[in-house]
């Protein structure tokens, strides 16, 4: 099987989230101590993905760059992908085809935060599907905002219905697709929609329509988070301020994952807490080092 490769969709000009975003990416926002992009690299990171590309705009890659560099540090490799326009989330899958190169690939959209117990396994068992697609549905209180999933008797996924008024289920597409190496032909094959977009959902039907896509139930106790407006952006760096503080843990730290996989040493984690200096982030990395994960 061809190793799976990652995608993080950062494009837009997070107009939502104006003035905060006149100049810098919303995908570089803070989310309570850390840039938003992080959270959904890690993502990538738990599911065990270490080639990656990055999907921006062209004022906004040097910002990336100069954050992320080329995830040498964490044991990755990151690429950038310009985004000339966007079009629609399925244009992620034609932008990046050269980077794929045949390769199945996980895209995560770069607002979006997922937390959970048993997170970690779902991405791996959704990794391990190479000839099919999954999606990550979650409970949602209010449905009708969003894609959501109907599904039949045995819990398979028969439609994505975008923004129903009489919902088939309370579960609502997330913005984590694992699919298989077919997705950039079949983005390419795709009619822009009556707003000018290649749609995901798009994209997914054709993976429906063959009996191919899986869905990834996030039930009690995960969260999935959207930063995308002012308000959700508060909830969200709310939310990770009350896990960190009750637990004592990092949530969505690049470093403490890449150490846990092995990807880097002890002396490449001291090298990154002496980079953050005496932060309360430079301090918990200090921690890893002389204590490993379960100090």
């Amino acid at each position: 099987m061809t190793e799976r490769k990652g995608i993080i969709l950062a494009g837009g000009s997070g107009t939502r989230l104006y003035p905060l975003t006149t100049g810098v990416s919303k995908q570089l926002m803070p989310v309570y101590d850390k840039p938003m992009i992080y959270y959904p690299l890690s993502v990538l990171m738990l599911t065990g993905i270490r080639e990656i590309a990055i999907i921006t705009t062209a004022v906004d890659e040097e910002q990336f760059r100069r954050v992320l560099g080329d995830g040498s540090q964490w044991g990755l490799s990151l690429n950038y992908v310009v985004q000339p326009s966007p079009d629609g989330l399925a244009q992620a899958y034609i932008l990046a085809r050269a980077f794929l190169a045949g390769a199945p690939s996980v895209m995560v959209l770069g607002d979006n935060i997922f937390y959970g117990h048993g997170l970690t396994q779902l991405l791996q068992e959704a990794n391990a599907k190479s000839s099919r697609g999954t999606v990550f549905g979650c409970r949602v209180h209010d449905p009708q905002r969003y894609g959501v999933v109907a599904m039949d008797e045995s819990g398979r996924p028969t439609a994505i219905i975008e923004k129903p008024k009489v919902p088939p289920s309370d579960y609502a597409v997330t913005g984590l697709y694992f699919l298989d190496e077919t997705a950039p032909e079949r983005a390419e094959a795709l009619t822009p929609s009556e707003r000018g977009e290649l749609e995901i959902t798009c994209l997914l039907q054709t993976y429906l329509d063959e009996g191919a896509l899986d869905i990834a139930r996030l039930g009690r106790g995960y969260a999935w988070l959207d930063t995308g407006t002012h308000a959700s952006l508060l909830d969200a760096g709310n939310f990770v301020r009350t896990l960190q503080l009750r637990q004592g843990m990092q949530c969505g730290c690049p470093e403490e994952i890449a150490f846990d996989q092995g990807w880097i040493d002890s002396a490449a984690l001291e090298s990154q807490a002496a980079r953050y200096g005496k932060s309360a982030y430079g301090e918990y990395l200090r921690k890893l080092v002389q204590h490993g994960k379960h100090w």
